[in-house]
């Protein structure tokens, strides 16, 4: 129907004409048809029904008489006036086109937008749920205090690779796990699931050390995703040697390019256990692991912790890690709560990175068997 009206209207005016006679040519008047189909129709029609206005009025001129030499100056007046109104409504319509193609674009990319959004948001929301559903509490011990802290970073939607996992292997061992996934995003919590379980797996089907699991994790991270990658702390806890008189217990542990960890001491001194550090896991399946043991007498805490505790921008990390240390010596003779709120304390309630805490002290004669 939109497409028709400027073609009535150029019938009407010309009509009009006619019924006025030659001495009252309203001939101008039909100018209005291109105009009209410049907002109704496109630039096929409105071109056409520019055409056809001009035709009117050079035809319907005659009818006129307007192409005397008193009158032709009029009529060609007239002419141009109809043609200029024809590319004036070219140039209208194109640009309505535009415009309309520009908002039909803007609206697509909108709409692309909030799908995008919303499935960020599902995926999201998934991975945090799947995040806090894996970082349970830890499991109890006899002879051990266990506290777990988990912060996410406020910059990435509280969605982060870093865990932590403490649990007891079928043959006795009290399993320690800290780790964290490269990047801030589903496919980091859902790695970070999959190692989480399958650190279970290797930890519980075979008797290795910390460092053979390292080792059968990272050739299995390697095969499933090649393109993951994370550090890990994994530590077992297992009495002390009778003929040394421990009264403690013994902690082997191993460490693939993650941050030492933080002995307390009962006495209340701290100090980072120092080590040389292996390869990150997802760099080279093939990279040697190698075990480290720490002897634990009553009352000494370890602190396990990812670097989102000691990492800054533009601080050195060497000052996070001294840092640590220093807040750990101040409160260590206190509860691992209160502990774990002092080390939190500085990095505030919008952290810059996940941070992840796991903290043991032996609280009590060894029970725990081998």
């Amino acid at each position: 129907m939109s497409a028709v009206a400027p073609l009535a209207v150029i019938a009407l005016f010309a009509l009009l004409d006619l019924a006025a006679g030659p001495e009252r040519s309203v001939l101008g008047l039909v100018a209005i048809g291109p105009l009209l189909a410049a907002s109704l129709t496109g630039r096929g029609l409105t071109i056409a029904y520019g055409v056809l206005a001009l035709a009117v009025v050079a035809l319907l001129g005659v009818h006129d008489q307007q192409y005397t030499a008193d009158d032709w100056p009029t009529q060609a007046a007239r002419l141009f006036g109809v043609a200029l109104g024809g590319l004036f409504a070219f140039g209208a319509c194109d640009a309505r086109l535009a415009r309309e193609d520009r908002l039909q674009q803007v609206s697509a990319e909108a709409a692309a937008s909030r799908v995008r959004a919303e499935g960020a948001e599902w995926a999201a929301t998934f991975a945090e749920e799947l995040q806090r559903t894996l970082l349970a509490d830890p499991p109890r011990v006899p002879g051990l205090d266990v506290a777990v802290r988990y912060v996410p970073a406020a910059e990435h939607v509280d969605v982060g690779g870093d865990w932590y996992d403490a649990f007891q292997a079928a043959d006795g061992r009290t399993v320690l796990v800290i780790g964290d996934v490269a990047g801030h995003d589903g496919h980091a919590a859902v790695t970070m699931a999959q190692l989480r379980s399958s650190v279970r797996g290797i930890a519980h089907v075979l008797e290795r050390s910390p460092a053979g699991v390292l080792a059968a994790l990272d050739r299995l991270l390697h095969s499933v995703d090649p393109r993951a990658m994370a550090t890990m702390v994994m530590a077992e806890v297992r009495p002390g040697d009778r003929g040394a008189g421990a009264e403690g217990l013994v902690l082997h542990w191993a460490s693939a390019g993650h941050p030492p960890p933080l002995l307390v001491p009962a006495d209340g001194s701290a100090r980072l256990v120092e080590h040389d550090p292996d390869l990150l896991l997802g760099v080279d399946p093939s990279a040697v692991r190698t075990d480290h043991r720490l002897a634990l007498r009553r009352g000494d805490v370890v602190v396990l912790f990812t670097d989102g505790l000691v990492e800054r921008r533009g601080v050195a990390i060497d000052e996070g890690l001294d840092r640590v240390v220093a807040v750990a010596a101040g409160v260590g003779g206190g509860s691992l709560d209160a502990l774990c709120d002092a080390l939190l304390d500085p990095i505030g309630d919008h952290p810059s990175d996940d941070v992840a805490l796991l903290v043991l002290r032996v609280a009590a004669a060894p029970e725990v068997g081998t």
